[in-house]
């Protein structure tokens, strides 16, 4: 009796298996080569010592991508990395933005800034970044505000090009106190300057010197909800951080 031919059923998925490996494989062999290649661009700009990019290699960065150290799109690439320390990027904070960004040449890298913009641009993406932005800027353990000469600065930087009329005024607002509080002895530059000054002296005093979280986020909040310079649906009755209702009255000081 012969016997029947014996059958191999499970023959083409042992084919398509076998050629899934091989797709895995090369998926990974090119993933660990992306990653090489994001290593060794993070370590032309890494200080050999510390083994973390440090401000002077971010300056380094900075001239490499064609733009300055100030400019908005370097704290956004912070931001992408989740940089926890201003000023250093290690190399897993690199390796996290550079890989999610598909930049493994300086090249690309250039490229991927537009796209990063639009990202961050994204409204819920902006809320988040913005206030990362405060919190890269406490550079010591416990620190929880920042003084106003660098909220000056960062407010320009991170909501300048969005809201400048907001940002203009309240940075006036905030460096009036600065530039005429030189010393104990107030110096008034008008009768009106004394006025409103004489009016909010103590207060100045005791709030205007740094800036809390709570005040930077009312402060974004103000810019998205409130009409301006009208400013006609500012309630204070509702809780907005203290220096935005004497914002708002300073504001209307000037219009009056």
């Amino acid at each position: 009796m012969r016997r029947s031919a014996s059958k191999k059923p499970n023959q083409p998925n042992s084919v398509t298996s076998s050629a899934t490996d091989l797709s895995r494989s090369a998926s990974s062999k090119g993933s660990t080569k992306e990653m090489d290649r994001i290593d060794q661009l993070f370590n032309q700009y890494a200080n050999t010592s510390s083994r973390v990019i440090d401000p002077e290699g971010i300056e380094k960065l900075c001239s490499n991508l064609e733009v300055s150290h100030t400019d908005i799109r370097i704290l956004m690439l912070a931001w992408k990395m989740k940089a926890e320390k201003q000023g250093y990027f290690t190399l897993d904070e690199w390796r996290r933005a550079l890989k999610s960004l598909r930049a493994d040449t300086m090249r690309k890298l250039r490229k991927a800034l537009p796209e990063l913009e639009k990202e961050v641009r994204v409204p819920s993406n902006f809320a988040d970044f913005y206030a990362y932005a405060f919190r890269y800027c406490l550079t010591e353990e416990k620190q929880k505000s920042i003084d106003v000469e660098t909220i000056c600065q960062l407010l320009d930087i991170v909501l300048g090009s969005t809201f400048r009329a907001q940002v203009d005024y309240f940075v006036d607002y905030l460096k009036v106190w600065i530039h005429l509080f030189i010393s104990e002895d107030l110096i008034f530059q008008s009768f009106y300057q004394f006025v409103i000054i004489s009016s909010h002296y103590e207060q100045i005093q005791n709030d205007y010197k740094v800036i809390n979280m709570d005040q930077w986020m009312g402060f974004y909040r103000f810019c998205n909800e409130i009409s301006f310079p009208d400013m006609t649906n500012y309630n204070p009755e509702l809780a907005w951080p203290l220096i935005l209702d004497n914002f708002f009255e300073w504001m209307r000081e000037k219009q009056a």
